[in-house]
């Protein structure tokens, strides 16, 4: 058998993986434009699942994620839980939308609503080429929403994206689209939850016009059969401001994309995350932050916790381009293993082509430190408290990031009830 043969049965055999995988799914109608549809159709036709021969996936096994048999649902069982006070809440169960408030200085619009014109910025600044993930969302999702922040304006409670799933082996692209326009700010927080297996698939796009500040905190607590893969894609343009929390509390495997494009001066970037992972659980943080104009900030704060036989991957890119002069980017990856089994893979990694820079990255793992648990225990605090202790004191500079208490209330008490801490 020659080479060509191996090929053309490589090709084969990658063709029939993923018709497998979307038998039960349909192509939306969105007016997305043919070049966008054809170009996702294309990749679809010419690629198969992400192995880890791939060297973005080179510890992320997808096979139990590629064998699956999916579909999507109209169904709709009950009302979502919403966790924070605030009144704006849209709720998308089961991958449909469910509730869109009126939102004062706030224009919120649906995909399938929108024009064709409209529908420009989907996938803008999205490179789909050999991205499976990214063409399964653009052609099989059923809707998404376009969210525009007015200019000048400031929302001063948080806007809840609320995502559950309700029902088993479904199937979940979303795509959603945030518009801070010129000196607007406003906070999102993003909560996942369900059950059963599935895919939930989320692709966020932010588009921050001048002096444009957002926030963002992201909760994952899906369940332990679940696998979740997002992307976040951002272009900041001049002195705007861009904030992400991703915090992970529970699923079987957890793909984090987040990809920044600093395209104006003056700029300031903070990516944090954090997550506590038990057996049989992987995620995986990868970070681009593409420098291309000079005199901005970028910082990355990035911690986990692994316990059994769970899997942390963490990839940070930081790029400075030639005109990126007078950078400061800093990345930091801080990892605990709590058993033998655990594993963490770190890559943080620095491409500068600039001279006028001050950009650092450091990684750690290790065991926890048992001196700091013996002196808790001689103070009559049991070992199971002071392990707690101790796994709260590391992930807080994560959660300190966090803005508001209430999200971070919310977020310890999610904790202590997952994990049984009794302090």
């Amino acid at each position: 058998m020659n080479f060509q043969q191996l090929d053309e049965m490589e090709i084969a055999t990658n063709v029939s993986k993923i018709s497998q995988f979307v038998t039960n799914f349909r192509e939306n109608n969105l007016l997305i434009g043919d070049r966008l549809r054809d170009s996702s159709k294309l990749v679809l036709a010419q690629n198969d699942f992400p192995t880890t021969r791939h060297e973005s996936w080179k510890y992320t096994r997808l096979t139990k994620l590629s064998q699956l048999s999916l579909t999507t649902t109209e169904k709709i069982n009950s009302p979502v839980s919403v966790p924070l006070k605030s009144p704006h809440v849209i709720s998308i169960v089961n991958g449909n939308i469910v509730d869109v408030p009126s939102i004062p200085g706030v224009n919120v619009f649906r995909l399938s609503e929108c024009s064709e014109k409209q529908l420009e910025l989907v996938g803008k600044h999205i490179s789909i080429e050999n991205d499976v993930f990214q063409a399964l969302n653009t052609l099989y999702l059923k809707d998404g929403l376009i969210i525009e922040i007015q200019e000048n304006q400031q929302i001063n409670d948080a806007i809840q994206l609320i995502f559950e799933t309700q029902e088993s082996s479904i199937f979940c692209p979303i795509r959603i689209i945030i518009v801070g326009k010129k000196s607007s700010k406003a906070h999102f927080f993003q909560h996942f939850s369900g059950k059963g297996t599935g895919l939930t698939l989320p692709v966020f796009e932010y588009f921050l016009e001048q002096n444009a500040h957002l926030k963002v905190d992201k909760i994952q607590m899906e369940n332990d059969e679940s696998f979740h893969i997002a992307t976040d894609q951002v272009h900041q343009e001049r002195d705007s401001y861009f904030k992400i929390n991703t915090i992970t509390l529970s699923g079987k495997l957890v793909r984090n994309n987040l990809n920044i494009l600093v395209d104006g001066e003056n700029c300031e970037t903070n990516l944090n995350g954090s997550f506590l992972l038990h057996d049989g659980q992987l995620v995986d943080n990868h970070t681009i932050v593409d420098h291309l104009k000079p005199n901005c900030n970028s910082n990355e704060l990035y911690k986990g916790v692994l316990n059994g036989k769970s899997i942390g991957v963490f990839n940070g890119k930081v790029f400075v381009r030639p005109d990126a002069q007078k950078i400061n980017a800093f990345q930091s990856n801080a990892n605990v293993l709590l058993s033998e089994d655990a594993s963490m893979n770190s890559k943080p990694e620095l491409e500068i082509y600039a001279d006028d820079v001050k950009c650092s990255h450091g990684s750690t793992t290790g065991q926890m430190d048992e001196e700091a648990i013996f002196y808790l225990r001689t103070r009559g605090i049991s070992d199971k408290s002071a392990r707690a202790l101790m796994t709260q004191a590391f992930i807080g500079d994560v959660l300190n990031q966090i803005d508001s208490e209430e999200v971070r209330s919310y977020i310890e008490s999610k904790l202590i009830e997952i994990h049984g801490w009794t302090i």
